[in-house]
């Protein structure tokens, strides 16, 4: 049930996702400027989160230590650690689904072996070992290897197509990313806040 749950949530997630990407090419890039795109973005999803970043990165480069780091790349850090927080959301109950599809078969064969056992055990007990007396038990104990693979094949299956599905996901969002950096350090109608040109000798360095 966890990894059914699991997977159904991350589709939905996605599919959110890949929606958004469509209104960020139909609606962000033909605003008038970054600050009106972004409003045009609903609250709350990663890529107006992204564009908040990055605007939020040219209008706060201020004190002794952040002056020291040219704009562009205080610029492309911004961006990045935004695209990184992104995608370990991303990634969010991919384990679980990872830990099931590799740990179910083995919790299905410890079942059958125990049942196995318990089985044989009644069967000396009764001192009766004929095939009818044998079937049975066995039968049920193997049971449980087939639970144990009926939780674990679905569960590396969808790990592995919601893993394909989110490098796609990243793709627009690093997209976004290098495409909005450029659009800020060009102006972009935002009041970009430049700060001192480093000295040559940290220029060199």
């Amino acid at each position: 049930m966890g990894s059914w749950y699991i997977m159904f949530v991350k589709v939905y997630e996605q599919m959110k996702l890949f929606k958004q990407a469509r209104i960020v090419q139909e609606k962000f890039w033909s605003a008038g400027s970054v600050n009106e795109g972004i409003q045009q973005l609903k609250e709350g999803t990663p890529f107006r989160y992204i564009g908040e970043s990055g605007v939020k990165s040219t209008q706060h480069h201020e004190g002794k230590l952040l002056e020291q780091i040219d704009l562009n790349t205080w610029v492309t850090m911004s961006l990045q650690r935004a695209v990184d927080n992104v995608s370990s959301r991303l990634q969010d109950g991919l384990a679980f689904l990872a830990t099931v599809g590799s740990t179910a078969p083995f919790v299905g064969l410890f079942g059958t072996v125990w049942g196995i056992y318990h089985a044989l055990t009644a069967i000396g007990i009764a001192g009766q070992a004929s095939i009818d007396k044998v079937a049975g038990p066995v039968g049920e104990a193997l049971i449980m290897t087939a639970f144990g693979l009926a939780v674990a094949v679905p569960a590396v299956l969808g790990y592995n197509w919601l893993v394909r599905r989110n490098k796609v996901a990243l793709e627009h969002l690093r997209a976004f990313g290098m495409d909005l950096h450029m659009v800020l350090m060009s102006g972009g109608g935002v009041a970009v806040k430049r700060g001192p040109a480093p000295a040559p000798a940290a220029a060199a360095r």
